[in-house]
């Protein structure tokens, strides 16, 4: 039996701060236009690719803070990272 592949219009995309312990996936974009945590938008963009967090970079959470979730440590590649949800906000993943 063939496994089919799903269409881009089938993938689902959302924001690394919106996912739960557990979630894997692949980085799709970077958009810190919109971001509001405190630090301008290229000043988060560029930290965020700083610690490998690039586009086609595989992704996972593998934990959750204790209070309000945050902060949250992710897999990125071979790398294990620890970031606000808020920053995560800015990280598309599919």
């Amino acid at each position: 039996m063939r496994v089919r592949e799903p269409s881009m219009s089938e993938v689902v995309h959302m924001a690394l701060g919106q996912a739960h312990r557990g979630f894997r996936g692949r980085i799709t974009a970077i958009s810190a236009a919109a971001e509001t945590s405190g630090v301008p938008a290229d000043e988060l963009e560029r930290r965020l690719l700083e610690l490998g967090f690039t586009e086609g970079a595989q992704v996972e959470i593998l934990h959750e803070g204790l209070f309000g979730r945050d902060p949250i440590a992710v897999r990125v590649n071979d790398a294990t990272v620890a970031i606000r949800r808020r920053e995560a906000m800015a990280i598309l993943v599919s």
